[in-house]
């Protein structure tokens, strides 16, 4: 792996860890801000335990050495998540500012899983 890979994987985990850990402990004390969010989406309430408790397991999973499958499962979950993040604001109509962090999470959960280095990617077949 070259070094410039290690470095854009190394930048792309940390900050993508960083955003889905906080917004994982924000959707676990349910502030009113991501109450009325969920309210104006159209989503239940119970959601944002379910998000934040996958949200905070997915940053483990992909921090964790070894465990290729669940790295996968993690990245997958976190590319659903924010997509659907991504076209839940939209659909309502939301202000285009609200999809700043959906993106950018999106983006790093791409660059991450893209650049990551082999001892952490499925064996091929």
């Amino acid at each position: 792996m070259k070094k410039r890979d290690k470095i854009i994987y190394w930048i792309a985990t940390i900050w993508l860890s960083l955003g889905m850990l906080s917004t994982g402990i924000v959707q676990l004390l349910q502030l009113e801000e991501n109450i009325q969010s969920m309210e104006l989406l159209g989503y239940p309430m119970y959601l944002l335990s379910i998000l934040g408790v996958w949200k905070i397991l997915g940053v483990i999973a992909i921090l964790l050495p070894k465990f290729p499958l669940l790295k996968e499962w993690a990245y997958a979950g976190f590319f659903f998540v924010m997509s659907g993040a991504i076209i839940s604001h939209l659909a309502v109509g939301d202000e285009l500012i609200t999809l700043f962090g959906p993106i950018l999470l999106l983006v790093l959960t791409v660059a991450s899983w893209y650049f990551r280095p082999a001892n952490r990617k499925l064996e091929k077949l």
